[in-house]
């Protein structure tokens, strides 16, 4: 991949892991059509291992960049539908954020980062009538921040995370996912990849 350019994303770059039944592709949206039963999680908890959601992604040897990508889920009813961003390396390996449905009162704004086969999942709750939502996934190197913002002009932290197979050449994209008996369309929209929008840290020094 060349020089990061504040552009629309060419999607030819882009390529599917477990290509989903039903969707729509071209230069300025994706819609995915979500299949029930699909779902990335890995032990943690629940001990169930599941890795069959479809995931668009392209590859990269850069070390700084962001990735930006606004996602509508108003289709979205049933408990645990979910869209956003993920970094698909491997089934054991990975990292996705997105607003899952809880009920009709609340959602679950959320981030998981798999490590070795082991899952984590932080949260924070968000109004049910909420049905968009932009993400910004950054990269320093081997670490990587993702950051939620609800008019795509003022980011805010989700997460900082370290990727134990995230130091070479990655994958990253979009996914959306129905845990449960359930389907809805996703629309991914504004997809930039820029220069590196998280900034080097001016505190204390590395030891």
């Amino acid at each position: 991949m060349g020089a990061v350019e504040e552009d629309i994303m060419d999607m030819n770059a882009f390529k599917w892991i477990r290509e989903p039944k039903i969707y729509h592709i071209d230069s300025e949206r994706v819609e995915i059509v979500t299949e029930p039963y699909t779902d990335l999680w890995q032990r943690t908890y629940y001990r169930f291992r599941n890795d069959n959601a479809p995931v668009l992604q392209m590859e990269t040897d850069k070390k700084f960049f962001s990735f930006v990508v606004k996602t509508d889920f108003s289709d979205s009813r049933h408990r645990f539908d979910q869209c956003g961003i993920v970094m698909y390396l491997d089934s054991e390996n990975w990292l996705k954020c997105s607003v899952e449905y809880e009920n009709g009162k609340f959602s679950q704004l959320g981030s998981v980062v798999t490590n070795d086969g082991y899952s984590d999942w932080a949260t924070a709750p968000v109004p049910a009538d909420v049905k968009t939502m932009w993400y910004r996934f950054s990269r320093r190197e081997d670490d990587y921040r993702m950051e939620y913002s609800e008019d795509g002009v003022h980011f805010n932290q989700m997460r900082i995370c370290h990727i134990k197979k995230g130091d070479g050449k990655i994958t990253f994209g979009i996914y959306a996912c129905s845990p449960e008996n359930s389907s809805f369309k996703a629309v991914f929209t504004d997809m930039e990849l820029t220069e590196c929008q998280w900034r080097a840290h001016d505190g204390q020094q590395p030891d």
